[in-house]
């Protein structure tokens, strides 16, 4: 099997990150899980890395020699291989950022999502006119057509609240980005109401922070929490006005379940929500 030409996605990145981290708990080095494993150092190393492919039988092999005996981990892990296949946002690889793609990625593969935003509405609830005139504002050295891709990216994202089994949403939102008003009030109220609708679907919950509850438990940062199929494999996104990181350590994934907890219970709940959603709309 050759090694892939493309870069490795954040999915395989993550497999040979947990797949080191189990052989460094066993106290081995990449040499001489090599000689266990009947590879090469350079081999064990470019699998880590995620450059390297690998099956879910080698992961199982790789697993029982270092002595995990998580069941739960070792199925995740497996679930991981997957035949390296590409998603949708691949079409955007030569036109956008790595990290949107990432983003699409762990979306696509989440058990359930977790996003905090105190200045901006989560771009899996913008309508595309607010993404738009979003992209514009706060990214004025964006080109028309780079615009465009940002755009029919974000939508095409969207996706997972959709079909069969949408992926549970929860989103905690501060009043504050509510009244933004990004495109002016045509798209701002198209863009609440749209909100409004969306709210309502079953695997939606929508929770607003209204002003005057007191200090926002966080630095500000848009959170976004995906929820794998084990703890371990959770990843965190923290977005910024200048970049996106993702967290992986977990006592890190601690704290910010912890904050967004925080922040849910001083929310409203989701008909009181609605409710000043409503009302913002109306004062439009």
């Amino acid at each position: 099997m050759p090694p892939s030409k493309v870069p490795p996605t954040i999915r395989q990145r993550r497999l040979g990150a947990e797949l080191r981290r189990l052989r460094e708990q066993a106290g081995l080095s990449a040499t001489r899980a090599g000689e266990l494993h009947g590879a090469t150092q350079a081999r064990i190393s470019s699998i880590e890395s995620g450059g390297y492919p690998v099956s879910a039988e080698r992961v199982r092999a790789l697993a029982h020699l270092y002595s995990c005996t998580d069941q739960a981990l070792i199925d995740a892990l497996t679930n991981m291989t997957g035949g390296r296949t590409r998603g949708w946002w691949e079409e955007y690889r030569e036109i956008l950022p790595s990290g949107a793609l990432d983003l699409a990625e762990l979306e696509y593969h989440a058990q359930a999502i977790r996003i905090a935003s105190a200045i901006h509405l989560p771009g899996l609830l913008q309508t595309a006119e607010h993404a738009r005139a979003l992209f514009r504002d706060v990214v004025p050295s964006l080109s028309p057509p780079e615009v465009e891709h940002m755009v029919s990216h974000r939508i095409k994202r969207q996706t997972v609240l959709y079909g069969e089994r949408p992926t549970p949403l929860t989103a905690i939102i501060h009043e504050a980005a509510l009244r933004m008003g990004f495109g002016g009030s045509k798209v701002a109220r198209e863009q609440l109401e749209y909100l409004l609708a969306v709210s309502t679907r079953e695997h939606v919950c929508l929770k607003v922070i209204p002003f005057g509850t007191g200090s926002y438990p966080s630095s500000g940062s848009g959170i976004v929490y995906f929820v794998a199929g084990v703890p371990q494999l959770d990843t965190v996104q923290l977005d910024t006005d200048t970049h996106s990181e993702f967290v992986t350590a977990q006592p890190q994934l601690i704290r910010y379940q912890s904050v967004l907890d925080k922040l849910e219970a001083s929310a409203l709940e989701p008909a009181a929500s609605r409710d000043l959603v409503l009302s913002v709309i109306r004062e439009i």
